[in-house]
């Protein structure tokens, strides 16, 4: 069997395991949705109050889109990477052709078509429901590699946290440990002002920064940041596409093909 074939007939393995998870087709579509729902419609903002959701609607764009970028490829691959442990799959993948990072790529594509499916459910909901005023023009197609490679990012940290993990529930544990703090300290739902002064700098250590700078600069605030949203946008994702490499060769290195 061909390179491609193999990934081709992995990317088809994986995606029936996901539609056979119920539970993993909510969390991925639906659970953001209500994240959606809940602070964009319920709560609102109050671009003149002060404190959290102070800004307008469109600048928690690369938040709600954080959410599916970086919960489901942690969670589903380091459970993926926990069963495939628990049942000795990988022993079986070792007397194959399938190599360590074939399978890591095939299961963040099958990753970025469904996340890709529903960041592009988040952004319609954003722009319907929450009011949010998006910069239009030919540039949000750049929106496409930022969840591309946002996706493969979180994957490959995805997998080493399911080969530092001794299972489904170390893993869900540690991928939580994770993606919280990363999410609400990646300059996506608090505003840079609002953390101290010291720990401002922190926040580029996280590549989810850089993923919700170049959303921002694309579908918000260009402009005002005092350059061409295009120009600032690329700078941010050629940060954010040199990260998603290096996690992503770390990450093939971290499968297993034997116990």
């Amino acid at each position: 069997m061909s390179r491609t074939g193999r990934v081709a007939s992995e990317i088809r393995a994986g995606a029936k395991a996901f539609l056979r998870r119920r539970t993993a087709v909510f969390f991925t579509f639906f659970f953001p949705v209500i994240i959606v729902l809940i602070f964009g419609v319920l709560v609102g903002t109050q671009p003149t109050g002060g404190g959290l959701f102070a800004e307008p609607p469109g600048y928690y764009l690369p938040g709600y889109l954080a959410v599916v970028v970086l919960f489901t490829p942690l969670s589903r691959v380091g459970s993926e990477f926990a069963r495939h442990r628990e049942g000795g799959r990988f022993e079986k993948l070792a007397t194959t052709p399938l190599r360590r990072w074939e399978w890591l790529l095939a299961h963040t594509l099958v990753n970025v078509l469904v996340i890709g499916a529903a960041s592009l459910l988040i952004f319609g909901l954003v722009v319907l429901l929450v009011d949010a005023q998006i910069v239009v023009g030919a540039s949000l197609l750049l929106l496409v590699p930022f969840v591309t490679l946002g996706v493969a990012l979180f994957c490959g940290l995805g997998a080493i946290l399911g080969r530092l993990a001794d299972s489904q529930d170390g893993v869900i544990a540690a991928s939580n440990s994770v993606a919280l703090p990363l999410l609400f300290l990646s300059e996506t739902f608090v505003t840079p002002d609002l953390l101290p002064a010291w720990f401002q700098p922190i926040t580029n250590l996280s590549p989810l920064t850089y993923f919700a700078r170049g959303v921002r600069y694309l579908t918000y605030d260009g402009a005002s940041a005092g350059g061409d949203a295009t120009a600032l946008a690329l700078t941010q994702l050629g940060i954010l596409a040199a990260l998603s490499l290096a996690f992503f060769v770390v990450g093939a290195y971290a499968v297993p093909y034997s116990e």
